[in-house]
């Protein structure tokens, strides 16, 4: 994800999230790994974005679990490393565990950068028995926030070597990524809250506030949805989680 620069604390409340919309803290995390059983031997690999933690992602793992998943949600250092060993650490870390608990399909949930590390894996790695991928507002094109602000110190200092490979540029990293030949569904912010104020006057057109929902597309997507939801908490929000349910489920969305 390209997080909140202002951002306040780190794991907050489902209720008092809604009410203050205060982003999460900046925080690299350790690299725990919970994973949960559940009915189904479809296993759900979730990964969080940029400047977050896997416990950005625990609303979304609950509601899969009770929808009879089993759900791997991976911590990984976001902040420390390149894309490219993010990407494998973390995702050779889920599939391990998921293919200890699981003897049927391997999903994706993602949120923000969470799905250029699967997009980056899958054009290095093929992952046993691929399922479907769900990316939430993934910057599959860069988003304008990161040109704005990637030559500035205290954007390298909070956000690393892999805040730097989500800009624009067309020779840049997220378009050597190519498209998509495996089934991938996104859903998209087009709302941003207080504190995005500043980076969504950046963005032109519709945005959640780090990413527009023009960039938020890849080719070969097989959907794509757009929700009135901001960047940082869209995860959390329940139409989402219930239309990532559907797609999981059914290859599409479901019709608002």
């Amino acid at each position: 994800m390209i997080p909140n620069i202002p951002a306040l604390f780190s794991i907050l409340r489902p209720t008092l999230r809604s009410l203050l919309l205060i982003p999460l803290i900046l925080s690299a995390g350790p690299l725990a790994t919970g994973v949960a059983k559940a009915k189904s031997t479809d296993c759900v690999i979730l990964l969080h974005g940029l400047g977050r933690t896997a416990d950005s992602m625990d609303d979304m793992a609950e509601a899969l679990q009770s929808a009879g998943f089993i759900t791997v949600n991976i911590d990984y250092p976001s902040r420390e490393f390149p894309i490219e060993k993010l990407a494998v650490d973390a995702i050779t870390r889920g599939i391990r565990q998921c293919s200890s608990n699981s003897k049927e399909r391997i999903h994706f949930v993602t949120h923000s950068m969470g799905g250029i590390l699967v997009r980056y894996y899958l054009t290095q790695s093929k992952v046993p028995a691929l399922g479907r991928v769900v990316m939430l507002s993934p910057p599959n094109q860069g988003s304008e926030v990161v040109d704005q602000l990637k030559d500035k110190a205290f954007y390298q200092w909070s956000f690393g070597p892999a805040g730097q490979q989500l800009g624009t540029n067309p020779d840049g990293f997220v378009f050597g990524l190519g498209p998509v030949t495996y089934p991938v569904g996104i859903i998209t912010g087009s709302d941003h809250n207080l504190f995005d104020s500043w980076s969504s006057r950046q963005i032109p057109g519709a945005n959640d506030g780090k990413v527009s929902v023009e960039r938020a597309k890849v080719e070969g997507m097989s959907d794509f949805l757009v929700l009135p939801h901001d960047h940082t908490f869209i995860m959390n929000q329940k139409d989402v989680i219930e239309q990532t349910i559907h797609f999981l489920r059914h290859g599409r969305f479901q019709t608002p």
